[in-house]
């Protein structure tokens, strides 16, 4: 594609930003977006990610993908929507976007119909707590006042599913319970390696949740401290975006997050359950 070469006026990275949010059919290659901009590619990649928190090629990535997940809500063809949001086959689409969508497109667009889902509640001292499973991983770990809410926000969530409801059985359910009981009971024990995750993300987001699954119980961390761990210092309000999208709460213990000056920040699930997830894990938090 033809780009004009940057102005001196006009901020290097900006202008790369403003090239690929324009660039409607087919975004410029690395080398050739850095030619545009003035700067080396080597250059261009660092001071992007640096200050935007993802890659060039990542942020072309989230935004097709934001792009394909409309499509797919307009169009009543699967190959129509993969062909309006940018991607040049639908082979490329489903290999690209499997961990992402963490459903093939067809399946995201009728509302995952047809992905049979497992779930369990059970009553805790946070409220209602749901489990919810794929045959490829997690999909949803829900806190909420009572069964009808967390089974409303996962139904929500994936309305073309089939729900079952499983008390037993199900290892991968049993390991999420027990880590979760284990936290609430501010035991000590080893945690247990997560099973496989099945849900949407974009590459940014899943580098803040492996983030947080490395904060040891009873510490906590700030949204600036989560921002320079993955690399990119200045994208602390993507970070606290990021936790605030995380739907497997305690497992992705984003509760451990808080403000530079100590006070507890937001919490998806309200800010009283994250006040109790910290004491119970034996941090001390600050007076309302």
């Amino acid at each position: 594609m033809t780009m004009k070469p940057a102005s001196l006026d006009i901020d290097p990275l900006d202008r790369a930003l403003a090239i690929l949010t324009d660039s409607a059919d087919e975004a410029p290659k690395l080398n050739e977006l850095a030619a545009a901009v003035g700067l080396s590619a080597s250059h261009l990649q660092r001071a992007f990610r640096k200050r935007f928190g993802v890659s060039p090629a990542e942020f072309v990535q989230s935004r097709k993908l934001k792009q394909l997940k409309s499509a797919l809500r307009e169009n009543d063809r699967v190959t129509d929507a993969i062909y309006d949001a940018g991607y040049g086959s639908g082979s490329r689409v489903y290999e690209k976007t499997g961990q992402l969508l963490g459903m093939t497109p067809a399946s995201y667009q009728r509302g995952a119909a047809g992905i049979a889902i497992r779930y369990t509640t059970l009553d805790t001292l946070l409220g209602h707590l749901l489990v919810a499973t794929t045959d490829r991983g997690i999909c949803s770990v829900i806190l909420g006042k009572n069964e009808t809410a967390v089974v409303g926000d996962l139904r929500k969530e994936f309305p073309g599913a089939n729900f079952e409801r499983t008390d037993a059985g199900d290892d991968w359910i049993a390991n999420i319970i027990a880590r979760i009981t284990a936290d609430l009971d501010g035991s000590n024990a080893p945690e247990s390696p997560l099973p496989p995750i099945d849900i949407r993300a974009t590459a940014f987001q899943w580098r803040v949740w492996q983030a947080l699954q490395h904060i040891p119980r009873g510490e906590t961390r700030s949204y600036s401290d989560i921002a320079t761990a993955i690399g990119k210092p200045r994208s602390v309000r993507a970070v606290a975006n990021a936790c605030g999208r995380n739907r497997l709460a305690v497992v992705v213990p984003c509760h451990r997050v808080i403000r530079e000056d100590g006070s507890l920040g937001g919490y998806r699930w309200g800010i009283e359950r994250k006040r109790t997830l910290l004491a119970r894990e034996g941090r001390k938090v600050a007076p309302r």
